[in-house]
């Protein structure tokens, strides 16, 4: 992080006084604090309420990315909402002009105080200054508040609630920081982006880029009518004339009122959503909606000099503009023909200004082509920001930089591809985030080149805008889960926010206070973490304690999760007949990562039906085309080589042990203990496939049953571990195959 000038003045004529201690409060990012003279903490257990300067109440922040900025009034609640969730402190948020005891004052003021790395005035700034009377919270503006809030949350759960006497002058060294999910090729439901939202800004990452259009590579050798088949989606759905047909997959959208919610949710936590279309190459989404716009030679790219293709860009869009609540839009304009640069370069220049006319946003692209230095080339706008990804397409700070350009550092030395790729890993490197520098130090957002410092601008230049990881899914929407992609970043994304604000934070240090905060994030639960007194979560042995008068299943775990009946149940010698439509709905959704869900299952027809269905997943034994017992979970079906046996009783355990999930069954006399596992093979361009692919899979537990199964089932029981001798035999995959053809 950057103080100014006059700041670290005061902090060096502090460091000659004996009796005062400077030091940093280690947190994610890490902060710079001063100790005071006059030892002592203020304990939040004392506390009485949040004071809003009543003269800057309705404030906002216009200098960040969003259009709708929350006021300080806004920030200040959700504070009060987090100290109550977090810290169970539960006090009022009131308006005042002053601090008073025992209480936090949050206010604004002195904006030129707070300094970027390039030496830029920020309004993402803040100082704190705590003693025995309380804290005063000051911002740059009501988003630099904000983040002197997460600061405060942090050092609350690392200190027991106790804050130390003194002050902290913290600053971001880059304005952008955060992340990239490609939603193109997978779908994930705006709940799961809105938890990634708080799960970004808790660490005081402000950027969340979705990649709303895209399709997995084509096989230039196929026939039409596959390329015109071939899975490929545009996220976002309008009834709009000029997009109809555009959105062929109507449930795995987002409609306005969806997407509405999610930029609101997540601006109401400083984190800004950056929508992008790509286009003009990976457009096969755009060329199957009109296949007159693609180029001859290669079918998942647009024909930019065909007279009807910009204009019809331009009409998507305009259509979707208004939509969106941040200052820039990503255009795309990735990998695209290197025989058509100045088509190339007129699209990004038309379609910017269309942009700009219609809405005053910004443009960016990712970086492609280099600018020319032929003596009147026609080059992409430098109003136009470049977000780098890989050297052979361009010198972030040759070719970009150093001709005017600002650029935002997502280098693939921090990419991941979903499942397998056979150049990027499957998650965020830790080595690299604290040892990625040429020198062996720790990464930065200037740091474009990992090995050559020479490729590298200073840190303080002021065309490096920041950084954003990227997760990808190159494989499509069934190589993966929906919750595979937060473990993908669930430790490198935090890691990487220290490096993004511009921390101090060591890997041992990082490792030391990481599962302490990680427990501690507000306002969601991408652990997927179920509450329980004891490593039985839930427990429902349909015995006579069950009151089917009341409509309820006693949970016998101790945890209190009764099940609510509904439909045509009947029970008898602690067993639950399950016929059509009779369903057990639980107070919970879903277990995450590590636990086991066992049953016994005795159905009576070859009726398929659905076993047990929660927020994320259904287990299911058969779906109406074949009889094998099968996980859905994002849409896609993950297919066992096994079929309950009918008239049987069989002891089932779903078994999930870090990202793999299985299907352990024993069955009659003999308890022959068969142990299957859920996976997927992915394949590229027809000659090259990679089989056995985990699958992580929640536990569903929302309801048991509920549609067309018969049968009987009992023990049915839930536990927060798994059992690895479960899975020393394992049983192939039959399908969940998707293959690139």
């Amino acid at each position: 992080m950057q103080l100014n000038f006059l700041v670290l003045i005061a902090l060096g004529l502090v460091l000659l006084l004996p009796e005062s201690t400077v030091a940093r409060w280690l947190g994610i990012p890490t902060v710079p604090f001063v100790e005071s003279a006059s030892k002592g903490s203020f304990s939040l257990r004392k506390l009485e309420n949040v004071i809003v300067d009543t003269r800057h109440y309705d404030a906002v922040d216009n200098e960040g990315e969003t259009l709708i900025p929350p006021t300080l009034s806004d920030f200040a609640s959700t504070f009060g909402n987090d100290l109550q969730s977090i810290l169970g402190v539960n006090v009022p948020v009131i308006t005042g002009d002053q601090g008073a005891p025992n209480s936090i004052f949050v206010t604004i003021g002195n904006a030129s105080r707070y300094l970027d790395a390039a030496g830029r005035t920020t309004s993402e700034g803040y100082s704190i200054e705590i003693n025995s009377d309380g804290i005063a919270l000051t911002g740059a503006s009501p988003l630099g508040a904000w983040w002197g809030t997460r600061s405060l949350l942090q050092q609350a759960v690392l200190g027991n609630l106790e804050l130390a006497y003194g002050s902290a002058v913290d600053a971001p060294g880059w304005g952008i920081r955060g992340f990239m999910l490609d939603v193109g090729r997978h779908y994930y439901p705006p709940d799961f982006v809105i938890e990634m939202c708080s799960y970004m800004s808790f660490f005081k990452q402000n950027i969340f880029h979705l990649h709303l259009s895209d399709s997995s590579n084509l096989n230039p050798n196929i026939s039409m009518e596959r390329k015109l088949e071939f899975y490929s989606a545009f996220r976002l759905n309008s009834p709009a004339a000029a997009v109809a047909g555009l959105n062929i997959r109507p449930n795995e959208s987002y409609y306005e009122t969806d997407f509405e919610s999610i930029q609101q949710s997540c601006a109401s936590r400083g984190v800004t959503i950056i929508p992008e279309f790509d286009a003009p190459g990976h457009s096969l989404v755009f060329n199957q909606w009109k296949p007159e716009l693609a180029l001859s030679t290669d079918f998942s790219m647009l024909n930019i000099s065909y007279p009807e293709t910009i204009p019809t860009m331009e009409a998507v869009w305009k259509t979707f503009l208004p939509w969106f609540h941040s200052k820039t839009i990503h255009l795309g304009a990735d990998e695209y023909s290197s025989a058509e640069v100045a088509e190339y370069n007129r699209y990004v220049n038309t379609l910017t200004d269309v942009v700009y006319e219609s809405s005053a946003k910004k443009t960016r692209i990712w970086g492609t082509f280099a600018p020319s230095r032929l003596l009147n080339a026609t080059n992409v706008a430098a109003n136009v920001s470049i977000q780098h990804w890989e050297f052979f397409e361009a010198n972030p700070y040759f070719d970009f930089i150093k001709n005017g350009y600002s650029v935002v550092n997502s280098d693939d030395a921090f990419y991941v591809v979903n499942k397998w790729s056979g150049s990027y890993p499957q998650s965020i490197n830790l080595t690299r985030v604290f040892h990625g520098a040429p020198d062996g130090g720790p990464y930065a957002p200037y740091i474009f080149d990992t090995s050559n410092s020479t490729n590298n601008p200073s840190k303080g230049n002021p065309y490096v805008l920041g950084q954003i990881p990227v997760v990808w899914n190159d494989f499509g929407p069934n190589s993966s889960s929906v919750i595979e992609a937060y473990w993908a970043v669930r430790q490198g994304l935090p890691a990487l926010a220290d490096t993004q604000w511009g921390g101090d934070l060591t890997q041992s240090e990082f490792t030391s206070i990481f599962e302490t905060l990680h427990a501690a994030i507000p306002a969601q639960n991408l652990d997927r973490i179920v509450k329980s007194k004891t490593n039985t979560i839930l427990s429902y042995d349909f015995s006579e304690s069950t009151l089917w008068w009341t409509k309820t299943v006693r949970d016998t775990s101790g945890n209190g999760y009764d099940g609510t009946i509904s439909g045509n149940c009947s029970v008898s010698n602690s067993v639950l007949q399950l016929s059509s439509g009779c369903a057990i709905n639980t107070p919970l959704l879903s277990k995450g990562r590590n636990y086991t869900l066992s049953f016994s299952v005795n159905p009576t027809s070859s009726k398929p039906g659905t076993l047990f269905s929660g927020s994320a997943s259904s287990l299911k034994a058969g779906n109406g085309s074949i009889s094998n017992v099968m996980f859905i979970t994002g849409g896609n079906a993950f297919v066992l080589n096994y079929t309950l046996p009918i008239n049987a009783w069989t002891d089932i355990s779903v078994v999930a042990i870090n990202n793999a999930t299985y299907l352990s069954v024993t069955q009659g006399e003999s308890s022959k203990l068969e142990t299957f596992e859920f996976t997927t093979t992915i394949g590229v361009l027809s000659n090259s496939f990679v089989w056995g692919n985990p699958m992580s899979i929640e536990a569903p537990i929302s309801v048991i049953g509920g549609d067309s199964f018969e049968g009987f089932i009992t023990k049915v029981k839930l536990e927060d571990s798994a059992d690895p001798s479960y899975v020393t035999s394992v049983a192939p995959l039959v399908t969940g195959i998707l293959e690139f053809t």
